[in-house]
């Protein structure tokens, strides 16, 4: 079998337009699979020069691939299989700057660069009053970052047309926005120059942005058949499901530059995210938290297996179409199809997904979830929204801990978890809802003071106990 590099492979080195902090699963089966897709179908003529943002990474192992590696696209899509992979090629390396800092800054030089990219976890966009400056690599991606950056403004002397766009991916709220508060921290705290602000304030575009696919990673179960299959020893085979969806918020021309659309990729460019991240929560994230206590204790145990199984399946769908969608905003033909792809990805024969490893902490993913869901619905309908009530009742109930003599793998906070011990060891029903329903510091707020909710829940409960 052959080692996969760029002898065994022959490709042109195309210039460099991205810089990307992080080399891991995500941004390889996300990010470096749309740059091909652009270089292919839309002329983007760019390649990605990865930065190691942790002392220890896969930088070393990609090195030794010529930054050469797989993307191996599995799941649903429009009702049809999938599995289909591509070599990815714009990958030119890794740098370590943990080894090699004077190399990182000098990456900042580069000319033809227009775009960094990063993924350094939610804990990533943050700021250090510990690092000192730029002579000493930074413990923050931020402060690494501010150094290249300053490097660039000296190097060109300020020129307004080396500015760069910024995207990060790193999953909260106003990512790009956070990304350039810490970076203008970080010129305050080491009285870096006025002109050097202004550049940034004015010459750089600070994207918020919103990602979404699930990228499982290095198939170890199967890699063996796999590289058997491509011919290669690739030991950096990035697994990843059809469906993708980045949104962008930034300049109207900066699809000219950035052309995903023009590839045929699912990348919006908009003047607000806002909406886009309201649905994944309601409708993705919200759908999987809903689902998870009614399928749990209905004795499923997988995702897949829920949505397939003929009650609890139409459930879900009823959930979604009739009382998520008719609570959101953006256009009913965005929001049916959005909901039509994340029922296929829920179906993806090739993950499987454990309703256990979703239900860690319910609590906070439900308030976040599906109760503005719920709230939203009874504003605008007037009533209750049944389905979304049972689901607020089977959490309360899957919080007991045992459903029919089997133990629940319930997991959250320590005090949540005593207080659900203490109430459904010595409490009525009726008293267990409203006790959790005025629990402030699980809902932001007393829900006894909304008129009919605990009445609604209390129902429910007791149309499955007589059930059962």
């Amino acid at each position: 079998m052959k080692s996969i590099n760029r002898t065994n492979i022959a490709i042109q080195k195309r210039p460099v337009k991205i810089l990307q902090f992080g080399e891991g699963n995500f941004l390889r089966g996300f990010v470096n699979w749309m740059v091909e897709e652009m270089n292919e179908k839309a002329n983007f003529n760019g390649d990605v020069q990865i930065i190691q943002p942790l002392a220890q990474g896969l930088g070393k192992m990609l090195n030794d691939q010529d930054g050469l590696f797989h993307v191996k696209l599995q799941g649903i899509q429009n009702g049809k299989s999938i599995d289909q992979t591509k070599l990815i090629t714009c990958v030119q390396g890794v740098n370590n700057p943990f080894e090699d800092y004077q190399g990182y800054l000098d990456l900042g030089k580069n000319p033809d660069l227009k775009f960094i990219i990063s993924n350094t976890t939610e804990a990533g966009i943050a700021f250090d009053g510990n690092d000192h400056g730029l002579e000493k690599i930074s413990n923050t991606f931020p402060g690494k970052l501010t150094a290249l950056l300053y490097t660039r403004f000296s190097h060109f002397d300020g020129a307004a047309d080396k500015g760069l766009v910024l995207i990060p991916c790193e999953l909260i709220d106003k990512n790009g926005e956070q990304l350039k508060a810490a970076i203008l921290n970080y010129a305050k705290l080491w009285s870096l120059s006025a002109e050097f602000v202004a550049w940034i304030e004015k010459n750089c575009t600070f994207c918020n942005t919103l990602v979404d696919r699930i990228v499982p990673g290095f198939p170890k179960d199967t890699i063996k058949e796999i590289q058997q299959d491509l011919g290669f020893e690739d030991n950096l085979v990035v697994m990843a499901e059809p469906f993708h969806l980045w949104v962008i918020e930034g300049p109207e021309d900066l699809e000219e530059i950035f052309p995903g659309p023009k590839a045929g990729l699912q990348v919006k460019f908009v003047k607000d995210q806002s909406p886009y991240r309201t649905r994944k929560v309601r409708i993705l994230n919200g759908a999987h938290t809903a689902l998870v206590p009614v399928a749990y204790l209905a004795g499923l145990r997988t995702v897949r297996e829920s949505v397939e199984d003929p009650v609890i399946g139409q459930f879900i769908k009823d959930t979604i179409y009739n009382e998520i969608i008719p609570t959101l905003d953006l256009s009913e033909d965005e929001l049916a199809q959005f909901a039509s792809d994340v029922l296929d990805r829920f179906r993806n024969p090739f993950i499987k997904h454990e309703l256990s490893s979703i239900a860690l902490n319910s609590i906070s993913k439900f308030k976040v979830r599906v109760l503005p869901s719920i709230l939203e619905y009874k504003s605008r309908k007037g009533t209750w929204p049944k389905n979304l009530i049972k689901s607020f009742a089977s959490l309360i109930q899957f919080y007991q801990g045992e459903s029919n003599g089997e133990k629940i793998p319930v997991q959250d906070d320590p005090a949540i978890m005593a207080f659900f011990t203490e109430q459904w060891s010595k409490s009525e029903i009726e008293t267990i809802v409203k006790n959790t329903l005025s629990r402030v510091d699980f809902w932001g707020e007393d829900l006894n003071g909304q008129a009919g909710l605990a009445d609604a829940i209390i129902s429910s409960i007791e149309e499955k106990i007589a059930a059962n």
